[in-house]
């Protein structure tokens, strides 16, 4: 999952922690949408998490005795309270005898609650289905590590290939979010050898490794980082778009899941003038290319001019 699967544990633990808790209020506190979560619900159901729902509005429990462990430790709160048997001594009798062997249970419930974790986080990485890059024979999926990662808080050594400039580099990343763009996985982390924010294409690891090394979050603000930015590629530019779109089209773009916010205002024919104001051009070209004849750059009028150009080159190839 990417943003996804983060949810979808968040899901378990809010249902867990409030039995009978209302889809409106999971989209609420997961900052997304009721039909989201709906969507979400049934990803859970598939993944044999025994979740009942006593129908629209009503709220959603679990069945049976289905939980998750309760510590929910970060690796840090995990590593001191394993060196407390290293820095009580043994023989200071203001330790009570059974303080051992309730330490003992609470480790192994630890280590319990970790081993489930994962093996929910592999059941739901099962069900989504990653593409594979023509020119790659093999695959690796990294999807669950990096997930784990992120939850844990925990530094990841990747091998990364930057495609654009051709050349394989090791690094020490801060992983935070993942983030699903156009049938791909992207990492944001912070990137130890750059000491700052940088965004990685799943597909492009070599290999992933878990340290030891845990890391404190930063102030970070996803929104802020994506700002004006309409998929992945950021730039430096604020471009003003106005798009008109058909009435054959209005009602498909007004259902389009974006990553910016822009302003729609509906014509009396049914058409559709889109406007939104972006860092970067290619993305938002390639999206408005999709739509042929049914869309129309109005503004800026050097894009109109470029839009024209590309469409000529365009029919020279089929002429």
């Amino acid at each position: 999952m990417s943003e996804k699967l983060i949810r979808l544990v968040r899901i378990i633990n809010l249902i867990q922690s409030s039995p009978g808790i209302k889809s409106k209020e999971l989209a609420d506190r997961c900052e997304t949408t009721e039909r989201t979560i709906y969507r979400d619900l049934e990803i859970l159901s598939a993944a044999r998490i025994p979740i009942m729902s006593d129908g629209y509005g009503k709220g959603n429990r679990f069945v049976g005795n289905f939980s998750l462990y309760p510590l929910d430790w970060t690796e840090e709160e995990a590593v001191a309270f394993g060196m407390m048997p290293k820095i009580l001594d043994p023989v200071n009798h203001l330790v009570p005898p059974d303080f051992y062997t309730a330490y003992e249970k609470v480790m192994a419930t630890h280590q319990k609650e970790k081993k489930d974790l994962e093996d929910v986080l592999q059941k739901m990485v099962s069900i989504i289905q990653m593409g594979t890059p023509s020119f790659q024979e093999e695959h690796s999926n990294f999807l669950s590590p990096v997930i784990q990662a992120i939850l844990n808080s925990q530094t990841i050594e990747v091998v990364y290939h930057t495609q654009s400039r051709d050349v394989t580099t090791k690094r020490l990343l801060d992983p935070y979010y993942l983030i699903p763009r156009d049938h791909r996985f992207y990492l944001i982390a912070y990137c130890h050898e750059k000491k700052g924010f940088r965004t990685f294409r799943l597909s492009r690891f070599l290999e992933v490794k878990q340290t030891e090394e845990t890391f404190t979050k930063q102030d970070f603000n996803l929104k802020e980082y994506f700002q004006h930015t309409w998929s992945i590629i950021q730039g430096t530019d604020k471009i003003h778009f106005k798009v008109l779109f058909s009435s054959n089209v209005a009602r498909y773009i007004k259902e389009e899941e974006l990553f910016v916010t822009p302003k729609l205002t509906e014509k009396k024919d049914g058409s559709l003038l889109f406007e939104v104001t972006l860092n970067h051009d290619r993305e938002f070209l390639q999206w408005i290319m999709q739509y042929g004849m049914d869309s129309e750059i109005i503004e800026p009028i050097e894009y109109r001019e470029k839009m024209k150009q590309v469409l000529a080159d365009w029919l020279k190839i089929y002429q």
